[in-house]
């Protein structure tokens, strides 16, 4: 899949996310596994934030890209090409990250929007959206993520600091929960959540023996001005790659890991 049907450009923007089920195979996915909880840096650089329960929830995150599998994601056009449509016109990579819930440790992530962030980066206007992909099973048990549906129609919420994250207003968040839908996004390794900047967004702790990694790809319109700051650049044309660059740069990724 390169580009999205008119079901499923409606259902995006009527409940502003969309699944895709298996959009990445089984060797795709056990090679990013493979690599990235193999990958040193990931767990020297993984940031910190303590949740309102004092609860750890670690990140990895990055603008750069090189010739690495998470570049291969963020390029390919599984990914790019059904956000251009989403986004109506041409996109750029704003960065990516992945989250590590650890078994028994991971913290929450409390309700926030991604522009809720962003819209303090001087980003003009909520024309920016991400592609999460579960590493592992995400399940309720171990954490996964919860959107409240049809809630980026809402626009903006006020943010503000929830422990050592950034969360959107409580009162905000609970008057939105009496009316509409909270989801709990299961996911199996390779399917992909496409969700709206705007969309109201959470995930419980991992109370659970099974860990929960998973890669966020976050686009932003050509279009929409933004200000550069670390880890979220303004605009810089973004090159497609062949999906299959995905397996090839894997493949030789993973060797050099097994060699070292």
């Amino acid at each position: 899949m390169s580009k999205l049907n008119k079901e499923q450009v409606e259902q995006f923007n009527r409940d502003g996310y969309l699944m895709v089920m298996g959009l990445f195979d089984a060797e795709e996915m056990d090679l990013l596994l493979h690599i990235a909880k193999g990958d040193q840096q990931i767990e020297q650089l993984a940031q910190e934030r303590r949740d309102l329960s004092n609860g750890r929830s670690k990140l990895w995150i990055t603008d750069s890209l090189g010739e690495d599998i998470y570049t291969a994601f963020v390029r390919c056009q599984r990914i790019v090409d059904p956000l251009e449509q989403l986004l109506d016109g041409e996109v750029y990579h704003y960065h990516h990250k992945i989250m590590l819930k650890e078994p028994l440790v991971g913290g929450a992530w409390e309700w926030h929007q991604d522009y809720g962030y962003w819209y303090s980066n001087g980003c003009l206007f909520p024309y920016m959206a991400s592609c999460l992909i579960a590493i592992d099973r995400a399940t309720k048990e171990n954490g996964c993520l919860q959107v409240i549906k049809g809630s980026h129609h809402m626009g903006r919420i006020e943010h503000a600091k929830a422990g050592e994250q950034t969360g959107a207003d409580v009162e905000r968040v609970n008057e939105a929960l009496k009316c509409l839908e909270l989801v709990h996004c299961e996911m199996e390794p390779g399917t992909a959540l496409f969700f709206h900047c705007n969309l109201l967004h959470r995930s419980d702790a991992n109370r659970s023996p099974s860990p929960r990694w998973s890669l966020i790809c976050s686009y932003n319109a050509a279009r929409n001005p933004c200000r550069a700051k670390p880890n979220h650049p303004s605009y810089q044309r973004l090159e497609k790659w062949p999906d299959a660059k995905i397996k090839e740069i894997g493949r030789r990724q993973l060797a050099t890991i097994a060699r070292d």
